[in-house]
Formats: C-alpha cells, sequence, structure tokens
C-alpha cells in the first residue's frame, strides 16, 4: 500500500495536467540488407526491436556501447538509457547503416 501512495505522490508532482510518459517499442524491419527506416527517433526508456526478415544474420552495433545479434527470421532489441544521438551498423555487413535521435520528452 504504501508504494501505491508513494507512487500517486510521484504523479501529483508532475506538472497541472502532465501525463506519465510511458516507454514504447519502436520497431526496425531488417529485410534486403537494408535497416527500414534507417532513421529513427526514440525517448529514453523506450526499446528498439529489429526484425530481420533476411536469410542472413545481422546485428544492430553502436560502437563502443551496445550490440544485438539478430539471426535470420528472429528479433532483438535493447532499451535506450540516455538521450543522445545513437549511429549503429551491422557488424557482418558494415555497409547497412542507421541512425536512433534520443530525446527526453
Amino acid at each position: 500500500m504504501l508504494k501505491r501512495h508513494l507512487w500517486i505522490i510521484a504523479v501529483a508532482a508532475l506538472a497541472p495536467g502532465a501525463v506519465p510518459v510511458r516507454a514504447e517499442t519502436v520497431t526496425v524491419t531488417i529485410e534486403k540488407m537494408m535497416f527500414s527506416p534507417a532513421e529513427i527517433s526514440a525517448r529514453p526508456g523506450d526499446t528498439i526491436e529489429w526484425i530481420n526478415k533476411d536469410v542472413l544474420a545481422h546485428t544492430a552495433t553502436a560502437k563502443g556501447d551496445w550490440e544485438v545479434v539478430i539471426p535470420p527470421g528472429k528479433s532483438g532489441s535493447v532499451v535506450l538509457k540516455i538521450a543522445a544521438s545513437v549511429d549503429y551498423y551491422c557488424r557482418f555487413h558494415p555497409n547497412m547503416k542507421g541512425h536512433i535521435s534520443v530525446q527526453e520528452p
């Protein structure tokens, strides 16, 4: 019960009329050796999910940060932690590139 009251207090502390932002899932399809869409926007806490429709394995690799391996016919995801622009690519096929613009709500 105490947790519920703390949550209500936290919501009440928001600006009048503000609604808490919910995390969303942004889907990127991998098909014909391309990320589609190649450029997306998201917020911290959102999940990016890549769905691989190719017959080859791919990765979504943000150099020095994270890497998601996506087998053929499968999906993989990452939860974005901070607001920052992120360029990513497929480590197996470096010509495949994407960009995520992560902004505070």
